[in-house]
């Protein structure tokens, strides 16, 4: 298939393909509330399985229960291949506000919904979402909810544990506690904080999922993606995802869409081999 030329990854116990697949967006606006075509929806996650994805990141939190129900309906029962991680550690507001929600039987409740509403009997990885800071990785100590997450693990309802939008600083407290699988934070070409985390975590075979690989709400724009795209024959979002794919092994992508012809055309990235003088020009993007 052609994902399987962007390589494989060992992630929670198996490989899977460097490229996967985000619901978030199958949701309605604002990831709240149900999507417009519920059909349309459920064919994009058909759509992503039949085409080699063979990891979905998802939430409870998403419409809320919405991504989950549409993935339960379009795939389940799930091919043995295919992992799925959700996250948890916030909720929605009545407002669609996005609100923290780390207390016990906050944490115990959302993978309980996940479980409910996935149709599963233990979740293959968690991540546990961090909210000091909504709009962004911040200080705080994460190990009264990370403890709370590791009893529902040896409870067996959860296999592995990820973590989201953390500093290295709380990986360091989180490792004292479990093991880590993955860390999902934010980055893309524009967006280069994480430059030295990446490669400390690659050192150690932990798998980087950036979340808005190709910007999210903000989508990237920049004359020098556009013009090393049109030199490649390619759309500035293929680059932007090949670039991160060549960035480090370790990276793992999760880009969404709720439009199965968005959706080839992001696969289809696995195809693209960035020269050295584009990713050079590339690189300067995010500096």
């Amino acid at each position: 298939m052609m994902i399987e030329q962007a390589g494989t990854y060992f992630f929670a116990g198996r490989a899977v393909n460097r490229l996967g697949y985000g619901a978030m967006q199958l949701a309605g606006p604002g990831v709240f509330g149900p999507p417009r075509d519920p059909d349309a929806a459920l064919a994009v996650l058909r759509a992503a399985v039949a085409a080699g994805v063979n990891h979905i990141d998802t939430s409870d939190f998403y419409g809320p229960h919405v991504t989950n129900r549409l993935i339960r309906e379009a795939l389940s029962p799930y091919p043995d291949e295919l992992l799925i991680v959700t996250k948890i550690g916030a909720r929605r507001g009545d407002d669609a506000a996005w609100l923290p929600a780390f207390a016990p039987d906050a944490l115990a409740r959302a993978v309980d919904d996940n479980l409910t509403n996935l149709g599963l009997e233990a979740l293959d990885v968690v991540n546990l979402r961090l909210m000091f800071d909504v709009h962004g990785p911040a200080e705080g100590s994460l190990a009264a909810p990370l403890k709370a997450v590791a009893d529902l693990q040896r409870q067996g309802l959860v296999r592995h544990i990820g973590l989201s939008n953390v500093t290295p600083r709380q990986l360091d407290e989180a490792r004292a506690i479990t093991e880590i699988v993955c860390v999902q934070n934010q980055y893309n070409l524009a967006h280069r904080d994480d430059d030295a985390f990446i490669d400390a975590l690659a050192a150690d075979g932990v798998a980087y999922v950036p979340f808005f690989p190709l910007g999210g709400f903000s989508p990237l724009q920049s004359a020098v993606l556009s013009d090393v795209a049109a030199r490649l024959k390619a759309t500035p979002m293929q680059v932007a995802l090949a670039w991160l794919l060549q960035r480090s092994p370790n990276i793992l992508l999760i880009p969404g869409t709720s439009s199965v012809a968005h959706l080839h055309e992001n696969l289809a990235a696995a195809r693209l081999t960035l020269p050295e003088d584009a990713l050079a020009e590339l690189d300067r993007i995010g500096r």
